[in-house]
């Protein structure tokens, strides 16, 4: 509903007439508008992606590039890590009570947000992958960076999160809009690797390294010659991986613009049309208590919480792991490819899942599988055995990028149907959903970056010491199942089953029938 579509409230006697809504069509033309084509579902799916390109790239190499290429300590960069998710953690609640500040206007409520910062984000994206040609105060310069990042793509991710509500009010058309988005955010998290791994690739390979690890002071019988030429291929080879990265920051920021662009033509944000015209929207503080105390909600919170933090401590440790732990430095990016087209592939799979056998019992089985293949590549790393792996967590990833977003909707209606004279709380809950992960997932990653740093981590090294193979094995492996079990411990408790999730839906469109009826009354009465 485009802004001047709303109506005017005054005093008892004093009701203005409302301007023809899309109350005045009967009921069944209403929900046949609700229904999205293909190409709506293909856009808004498409919106998603450049944030999940982006994602990608900085979740599988942002660390190994603090580390190796701008070459700042590890402490530095955990708290780079950590700091930058928890600003962007922080944002999140603020960008959603402005969300819930903002008027309507000719593209919507969400839309300006996503459009207005998309520039500001690729400028931001592209300058955390540069190095600049100081060297004392680089930590200044990738915190300020990242957390500039950080507050600019939860500008853009939570309006999109939240415009699921408001493509259609039809419980399946969400869900639909949902696979499609996901299948998209899935494949843009393939791109965004292919892209960053294949770039970069040559920039962590073995070829730079001499005989004896330069870094560590293990020279030998090398002359001075022999060392000074050693020194500045290292050099050499070092500024070739910071141009890589550049290109590859510039490649990503280009598909950042153009999937926003179609995004924006192709994509229509609808208000719900059965909302009662009485309705009020209510304060951000009143909302946000109303929401922390709803259960399902924070059950499933929770829940993905621990779930979200185990698929980012593999995610980001993976390519360290890789090059240091078990030796397949020279496949990791091609391991990463794999691992993301298994889950491009298994999403139709997960939604067929779930809309036959039900959404929680999806989570279970999705989820789970993970965990006994990444214990596998721990105690068997060879490269047969990688590929297993890849495949078989793809299968996992999927499952944790689908499920969540699937049911939040669903936690929403429940809410709805709780409060049905509360609106405009839709940012709420996405935004704290995203503040809640992303912070634990800052957590998790500063906290693994310290121990790689207690581990004994040499920046800059060819090889590292035993510890810091056997820090990252725990990181890869038991840290992760540990993290997923509690997960779905809590998720055992989720109380929206497929039956109160059907009824539900039966429930709310009863509602809007009757706020439908109570609005065309409403009409009547102040036209005569």
């Amino acid at each position: 509903m485009a802004k001047g579509e709303k109506v005017s409230h005054t005093p008892a006697g004093k009701l203005l007439k409302p301007p023809e809504s899309a109350f005045s069509k009967p009921p069944h033309q209403t929900v046949l508008d609700q229904r999205l084509s293909v190409c709506s579902k293909l856009c808004f799916a498409i919106g998603g992606a450049p944030n999940q390109v982006a994602g990608s790239a900085t979740a599988f190499f942002l660390q190994i590039y603090l580390l190796d290429v701008a070459q700042i300590n590890p402490f530095q960069a955990s708290m780079v890590l950590f700091i930058g998710k928890a600003w962007g953690a922080v944002t999140d609640p603020v960008v959603g009570f402005f969300i819930t500040k903002s008027k309507w206007t000719r593209i919507g409520r969400l839309m300006p947000w996503m459009v207005g910062c998309t520039p500001f984000v690729v400028v931001s994206y592209f300058y955390l992958w540069f190095v600049p040609p100081f060297t004392n105060g680089r930590f200044i310069w990738y915190l300020g960076f990242y957390c500039l990042y950080q507050t600019l793509i939860t500008c853009f991710h939570v309006p999109y999160s939240a415009l699921t509500m408001f493509l259609s009010t039809d419980q399946k058309e969400r869900d639909s809009a949902t696979a499609y988005r996901m299948t998209l955010e899935v494949l843009g998290t393939l791109v965004g690797a292919a892209i960053q791994g294949q770039i970069v690739a040559s920039a962590h390979t073995l070829k730079h390294c001499p005989q004896h690890n330069i870094s560590t002071g293990h020279l030998g019988n090398s002359s001075g010659a022999e060392i000074v030429k050693r020194i500045v291929h290292s050099q050499d080879f070092l500024s070739h991986g910071k141009e890589m990265y550049m290109i590859a920051a510039g490649v990503i920021g280009g598909v950042f613009l153009i999937c926003t662009v179609v995004m924006f033509l192709g994509v229509r944000e609808r208000d719900d049309p059965y909302i009662s015209k009485t309705e009020k929207q209510i304060p951000f503080h009143k909302g946000f208590i109303l929401v922390m105390r709803h259960g399902p909600y924070l059950t499933l919170t929770a829940a993905f919480l621990f779930i979200s933090v185990a698929i980012q401590l593999v995610q980001s440790n993976f390519v360290l792991f890789c090059t240091y732990a078990v030796d397949l430095r020279d496949h990791f990016q091609n391991i990463v490819l794999t691992i993301l087209v298994s889950a491009v592939v298994s999403i139709p799979l997960w939604q067929w899942f779930l809309e036959r056998f039900g959404k929680k019992k999806a989570a279970f089985c999705g989820i789970t599988w993970i965990m006994p293949f990444t214990v596998m590549l721990v105690f068997i790393p060879n490269l047969v055995v990688a590929y297993v792996v890849a495949v078989s967590s793809g299968l996992s990833v999927a499952a944790s990028l689908l499920l969540p977003w699937s049911m939040l909707p669903d936690v929403v209606d429940d809410f709805r149907l709780a409060n049905p004279y509360c609106k405009g709380y839709e940012a709420i809950f996405y935004s704290f959903y995203v503040f809640f992960t992303k912070f634990a997932a800052g957590i998790s990653l500063g906290v693994s970056t310290l121990c790689l740093e207690f581990a004994g981590y040499d920046t800059g090294a060819c090889r590292q010491p035993a510890q810091v193979a056997y820090t990252l094995k725990l990181l890869i492996g038991a840290a992760p199942v540990a993290f997923i079990v509690t997960g779905l411990l809590i998720l055992l408790l989720y109380p929206i089953s497929e039956d109160v999730r059907l009824r539900n839906k039966l429930c709310l469109e009863e509602l809007r029938k009757q706020s439908s009826i109570s609005s065309r009354t409403l009409e009547d009465l102040s036209n005569v």
